[in-house]
């Protein structure tokens, strides 16, 4: 045991003694670990700001709005506008079996929204009661729309958190009523604020049952007043999305004489492959900017590799002399091995300890809207060590066996 401390000893002098070249060679390997932290940390930032962005949005929402078709078949220059109807609604409802969730939406920005303490131009929703299992819609004070207030056409109204500071400027809202266009309507409940920022639309809108939506202020749009503005969905599991919009299209297109396979006759949005694709380009950072790390850090190691074997050749002769008074092959491989390993694992360590500190100060910081602060990714850091391992044996093992294999005569002769 004695003589292990002794070989560390001398290691840690040797190194002291070269403090420039050590330093130098430690930040190779610091910068490298850091790199690979750092960059993977910022990419899963993105990654979970993204996410976050869509779960204030809803769960696997699928978006179909009104489209295109030709007149005349594949001609693109007699394109006619159509618009989604309440029937088409009722008819996904009915005969979709991979959709679990739907709700038709009348949208209205012209309708004026008064208080009995001011007044707003409100973003006016038309939703079935089932919208609220769809999108994101938290509940503070009162109520959702119940399917009793859709069926009797009741007139009652939720208000997002943005448009009740508007309006009522901090005082109880539940309870009483507003004008909509002079018509009047019952405060029910009040959502909580949607998203970092605030400024999600819900927090901007009023929220109706759709059926009295349809009574007093429906779309007159195409000469009917059974158009409605868009319709989300949901399918039954997000691995059925592409089945259950096949299904959709299909209703729409049936419903208003067209090919449902025409690639210009839906205007829509499907969340659930815009997360898959998100999720594949953050993958491919993930692996770029892992890549970067690990090229640092090989490079790092090399620099390690270089240095224990310029301190070979520098101290041939004080490797010939201790072999000659007795020191072993494994004592001398012993310590030049610790060396290298010794400035792979600290400049490792502070690597780690100056990344940490920089993702805690980020966190510190109010990041921007779709971006969560970055954060030690447990995988990242499982490879780093592990290549932080490789890089301390091979840099040290080598140089370590070449300064072990000198025979005694031949390094006293060096100069």
């Amino acid at each position: 045991m004695q003589e292990l401390f002794d070989i560390i000893g001398q290691s840690l002098s040797t190194l002291w003694a070269h403090k420039l070249r050590s330093f130098l060679t430690m930040f190779g390997i610091a910068w490298g670990v850091g790199s690979l932290l750092l960059l993977v940390g910022l990419g899963e930032g993105f990654r979970a700001g993204q996410h976050k962005q869509l779960a204030d949005l809803g769960q696997d929402i699928m978006f179909i709005f009104g489209g295109r078709i030709p007149s005349v078949e594949g001609s693109l220059q007699s394109m006619l506008p159509y618009r989604l109807t309440y029937q088409d609604y009722l008819d996904i409802k009915n005969e979709a079996n991979l959709v679990k969730n739907v709700s038709p939406i009348l949208e209205r920005d012209d309708i004026r929204a008064v208080s009995d303490y001011n007044s707003a131009n409100g973003q006016v929703f038309g939703v079935s009661p089932i919208y609220a299992d769809i999108r994101t819609i938290p509940v503070e004070t009162g109520r959702w729309i119940a399917d009793a207030d859709e069926n009797s056409r009741q007139r009652v109204a939720v208000l997002g958190s943005e448009l009740t500071k508007t309006l009522y400027n901090g005082r109880a809202a539940v309870g009483t009523t507003i004008m909509l266009n002079n018509v009047p309507f019952q405060i029910i409940g009040i959502l909580k604020k949607v998203g970092r920022e605030g400024n999600n639309g819900t927090n901007i809108r009023i929220f109706v049952p759709v059926s009295t939506m349809r009574m007093y202020f429906p779309l007159k749009e195409n000469n009917t007043d059974n158009a409605v503005s868009f319709i989300n969905y949901q399918p039954i599991t997000a691995d059925q999305h592409l089945d259950a919009k096949i299904q959709v299209h299909k209703i729409i297109a049936r419903n208003h004489g067209f090919d449902y396979r025409s690639p210009d006759a839906f205007d829509e949005w499907d969340t659930i492959e815009n997360e898959r694709r998100v999720g594949l380009i953050f993958d491919a950072m993930d692996w770029f900017l892992g890549g970067v790390g690990l090229v640092t850090l090989g490079l790092g190691a090399i620099g390690i590799i270089n240095i224990m074997l310029v301190s070979v050749t520098e101290r041939t002769r004080e490797i010939g002399l201790r072999k000659a008074l007795g020191a072993t092959n494994r004592s001398i491989l012993t310590q030049f091995f610790f060396e290298g390993a010794f400035l792979t694992a600290l400049s490792g360590v502070v690597g780690i300890l100056i990344v940490s500190a920089l993702m805690a100060l980020m966190n510190l910081a109010q990041p921007p809207e779709g971006f969560d602060p970055p954060r030690i990714v447990p995988a990242s850091a499982a490879l780093a060590l592990g290549c932080l391992s490789f890089a301390g044996i091979v840099s040290g093992l080598y140089p370590a066996r070449k300064a072990a294999m000198l025979e005694p005569v031949e390094a006293l002769r060096q100069e």
